[in-house]
């Protein structure tokens, strides 16, 4: 049985649409490595019909001289949340809709997925997840920022979820990495 780990990028608020906001900040290569060491061990990626539909233009073209991530987000099998997408493989290679969000089915995507499942962005998908008990690593880097406005990952009305922080370090471009894990 494989984990589900979600990484996500948020302003000191909360914000985490978006997120062209934080190149002003810079990618320490530390950065780069805390997020190569979540993909390493992830065997796909699973994403909801927004975040795909961004990505699938950002990642496909990109190659590995471009961008060292881009092997793993091209070669890696996309399992897309939705209810509306019909064929993920002719909008990006290596993908499939998995139909639209049932708790059920994702424990069996999960059960069944030798190795991890990779989630970023998709906060719909990403808050119900939660809600269900199918996360198993939270990774936020959180900026030194407060945007005031945008789509917050935790919005009010979500069930209460507590979390422990399992590692944390402070980056030099001032952000700080959290890994927390739902706690037992």
């Amino acid at each position: 049985m494989g984990a589900v780990h979600v990484h996500e990028f948020m302003s000191l608020d909360g914000v985490f649409q978006d997120p062209s906001w934080t190149f002003q900040f810079g990618f320490p290569d530390r950065l780069g490595e805390r997020l190569g060491a979540v993909t390493d061990r992830c065997e796909g990626i699973l994403l909801g019909r927004k975040t795909f539909e961004m990505f699938a233009p950002a990642w496909s073209g990109r190659t590995a001289e471009d961008d060292p991530g881009a092997p793993f987000f091209n070669d890696s099998t996309k399992h897309v949340v939705s209810s509306t997408l019909d064929d993920a493989e002719a909008v990006w290679r290596n993908s499939e809709v998995v139909g639209p969000y049932d708790a059920e089915a994702l424990r069996k995507l999960k059960d069944s997925v030798d190795g991890d499942l990779y989630i970023s962005g998709s906060g719909q998908l990403v808050r119900a997840m939660l809600a269900d008990g199918l996360i198993d690593h939270l990774h936020l880097v959180v900026y030194p920022i407060a945007l005031g406005t945008g789509d917050r990952l935790f919005v009010d009305g979500s069930p209460e979820v507590t979390m422990q922080l399992v590692e944390s370090e402070a980056l030099d471009n001032g952000s700080l990495y959290l890994d927390y894990q739902p706690k037992q």
